[in-house]
């Protein structure tokens, strides 16, 4: 039985990071800055115990790409493995990674193979049963594309008045037109493929997807570069998910303080916006 979840399955690497959490549809249209994803305040004496840890064991996966995967030379790699490395470069640790199937990574933390599982799991109610999470560091927006020769609009409930916008039936997508874009006739399909080739084909004016997928579809050939992303993302954890995060046993805190801890020094470091960048060239906000 699968345990956890993660963001939808790709097969390039031209995705979508997100760094910021937005309180509806108005604030993530108008959001100019991306605050620290940080949320826990650590107190020194926890810290100065926690960092005593010679190693760190971590499990991913390995056919994730770009989060984690085998290169060509059958080494391990992606976001998830360099950012583990540089946590526990910043905390001056060892770091021990191995990877393992998808459907194991909880269970390999619960019987004490690991210290942390670092897969882009989604923090979730349903994971929350098993285990703790550290700060988020990594959001999964919404947007909306049009075509690139379709008039420009604002991507707002108003704007979007009476423009048909495509969507696949069932997903969180939908539940958000439904609840916010209330005037605008929604065109339903039964996947988010035949979504996007209804946009292509100009059967709908403009879509609402999964800003990772869509900016992976735009950037290929099965777009044929016909639509660009409108509008700015929609990150609503109601709607689109709490983020991800590493996980890490519920009977150890000392190792959600120290990841939290590596976490934040990698971010001031200027490390983590390298990795988005070698790993994610395309940026949307």
């Amino acid at each position: 039985m699968k345990t956890g979840s993660r963001i939808p399955r790709l097969f390039g690497a031209a995705l979508v990071v997100a760094l910021a959490s937005s309180a509806g549809w108005a604030v993530a249209q108008n959001a100019k800055t991306l605050p620290s994803l940080s949320d826990t305040r650590v107190a020194p004496q926890q810290t100065e115990a926690a960092s005593r840890r010679v190693v760190i064991r971590f499990l991913t996966d390995s056919d994730f790409p770009p989060f984690d995967f085998y290169d060509e030379d059958g080494v391990l790699i992606g976001f998830n493995v360099d950012l583990a490395r540089a946590i526990c470069l910043e905390l001056n640790t060892s770091c021990d990674i191995k990877a393992r199937p998808w459907d194991e990574l909880f269970g390999g933390l619960k019987n004490g193979e690991a210290d942390a599982v670092i897969a882009a799991h989604r923090v979730t109610p349903a994971a929350l049963k098993d285990v703790e999470f550290t700060d988020r560091y990594f959001h999964t927006p919404g947007r909306f594309a049009g075509r690139k020769d379709s008039p420009k609009v604002e991507m707002t409930p108003s704007g979007l008045d009476g423009q048909r916008i495509a969507v696949a039936r069932g997903t969180a997508h939908e539940a958000y037109l439904k609840a916010f874009f209330r005037d605008s006739p929604l065109v339903v399909f039964e996947n988010a493929d035949l979504a996007r080739e209804a946009l292509a084909g100009g059967k709908a004016d403009f879509i609402f997807d999964d800003g990772i997928s869509l900016a992976f579809w735009l950037n290929g050939t099965l777009s044929r570069q016909c639509c660009e992303m409108r509008g700015g993302p929609y990150l609503e954890p109601k709607f689109f998910g709490d983020g991800l995060a590493i996980a890490v046993p519920k009977n150890d805190p000392q190792i959600r303080l120290l990841l939290n801890k590596g976490l934040d020094r990698v971010r001031a470091s200027g490390r983590f916006e390298e990795l988005v960048q070698r790993y994610f060239p395309v940026r949307i906000y």
